[in-house]
């Protein structure tokens, strides 16, 4: 046997090794789809694919980074014992108890009566919103998105936390490492907190020289504002102009569609509690948990509201099953927007199980997508979904319809930072708002009712007779969102 020919044993050998080493290790509390994904590509890029999982194989963050969620999470729950007494409990439909005593178990986080909700649906009119309430700010201002930027739509909110400095109100903010890498202006944007002696931290810091370092693409996605304790913010908007500042998008004539949510009363200290554990997760430093119920002197107010953090700091896909729990108890009506729609198995079950159910079901999408695997990847459930009787609405361009949301029948919401997608639940962390209120909820079908009306409705016989390239690039598309 001549050298080329050892080599080439060797290589096998290493090769088969290879791929029975991955089939035990890689389907070790992975889901069976994902699981398959995986040992395929180890196989058949042999070392690469192998390379490849060592790199992002991991879907959690380290211990060190969990074990501070969980000190936070026991904190949170010695903290709110009995906070939950406060609501309309005996307004809530039959099912809801049980999906509340499942995000206190996932999250630590109750649900609280006593709460005003605000939608705010127009992009710069949320940042004019978020502008007045800093300015009103006398302690604290708590910034954290996944995407922040100093741009010309932004500087009014800059220009808002430097006049709270200037009062002395304490400014802390995070944002997302990573995405602050991929969008201009990152310097003026440092400078500008350093210039009004604002608090600034990347979240999730790529740094191996530091020891700062996880699976580099696991993501903090969330957004949120929260001022005083007293009032806060939630929803899909990231700090930046509507465009994204990407050239790309400015040639095409992209902008993204958003909506948000402005929340008085108990809520918001729960959303100031998820601002904590990022933060002591980033500085080590424990911020004080304000988790004292706060009432409105005006008694009409009947939205009963809870905060479900989700993520890779836990052990269990938080959002994921929240969403499938909601689905599965929906009666008449679900209402789903999500602009990267690539749902795992339960997910899916759930929405095609609700249609055969009779549950009217509709899902708003964007007909264009910024993001070219994603976007054919969710293409690529279309037709499942149309021949469960599901109506898919396609957003019409240029816009990205950018909103996270879902509604279940005419009394429970679901606002947030969270795709329906594998991303969302496995990878980023996320914060949604679970609200549970027939006002509210209609305010948001009004909002629905725009989307429609501003939307196509896809046919199955359209769809079914798109182009054979097409359908490929979706099928392929499709096999790479298990990469997970």
């Amino acid at each position: 046997m001549n050298e080329v020919e050892v080599v080439a044993v060797v290589l096998l050998v290493a090769h088969v090794v290879i791929g029975f080493v991955a089939t035990v290790l890689v389907s070790a509390n992975r889901a069976p789809s994902a699981a398959v994904a995986w040992v395929l590509a180890i196989i058949f890029i042999p070392f690469l694919g192998a390379l490849w999982f060592l790199l992002v194989g991991a879907g959690r963050l380290p211990k060190a980074r969990r074990d501070k969620q969980r000190e936070v999470n026991e904190l949170i729950l010695e903290r709110t014992d009995g906070i939950d007494l406060v609501g309309h409990r005996d307004e809530w439909p039959p099912w809801l108890s049980s999906a509340v005593g499942l995000n206190v178990g996932l999250g630590a986080l109750p649900m609280v009566g006593g709460n005003a909700a605000e939608l705010l649906p127009h992009y710069e009119g949320s940042f004019e919103a978020m502008v007045r309430d800093i300015d009103g700010a006398v302690d604290h201002v708590h910034v954290e998105f996944y995407i922040l930027v100093l741009d010309d739509t932004t500087a009014p909110f800059f220009a808002a936390l430097a006049r709270a400095r200037s009062r002395g109100v304490a400014v802390r903010v995070l944002s997302d490492h990573v995405s602050g890498l991929m969008f201009p202006n990152r310097a003026e944007t440092r400078r500008a907190f350093e210039a009004m002696g604002a608090e600034w931290h990347p979240m999730l810091p790529l740094r191996p020289l530091r020891g700062q370092w996880q699976r580099p693409d696991l993501r903090n996605h969330r957004k949120l504002v929260v001022v005083d304790g007293r009032v806060g913010y939630t929803g899909s908007q990231n700090l930046i102009d509507s465009t994204y500042l990407k050239k790309k998008n400015v040639q095409r004539g992209l902008h993204w569609r958003e909506l948000m949510v402005r929340i008085e009363g108990p809520a918001v200290r729960e959303l100031g509690a998820v601002f904590a554990t990022d933060w002591f997760s980033e500085t080590d430093e424990l911020l004080v948990l304000d988790t004292t119920p706060v009432r409105f002197a005006d008694e009409r107010e009947h939205l009963d509201a809870q905060v479900v953090p989700s993520g890779p700091s836990f052990e269990n896909d938080n959002n994921l099953k929240l969403f499938v729990y909601l689905l599965h108890s929906a009666r008449h009506r679900v209402s789903i927007t999500s602009p990267y729609f690539v749902p795992d198995e339960s997910t899916m079950m759930a929405i095609v199980t609700a249609a055969a159910r009779g549950v009217e079901v509709e899902l708003f999408v964007s007909a264009i997508g910024d993001q070219v695997l994603v976007h054919h990847a969710q293409r690529s459930y279309y037709e499942t979904l149309l021949r469960a009787g599901v109506a898919i609405r396609l957003y019409r361009a240029p816009t990205v319809l950018h909103s996270k949301h879902f509604s279940i029948d005419d009394e429970v919401a679901v606002i947030g930072s969270s795709n329906m997608d594998i991303r969302s639940f496995r990878l980023n962390m996320e914060i949604s708002l679970v609200v549970q209120g027939r006002e509210f909820v209609a305010k948001l079908r009004e909002i629905e009712d725009e989307y429609r009306a501003e939307s196509d409705e896809l046919s199955l016989d359209r769809w079914v007779r798109r182009p054979v390239r097409q359908r490929v690039g979706d099928s392929l598309a499709r096999l790479t969102s298990s990469l997970q």
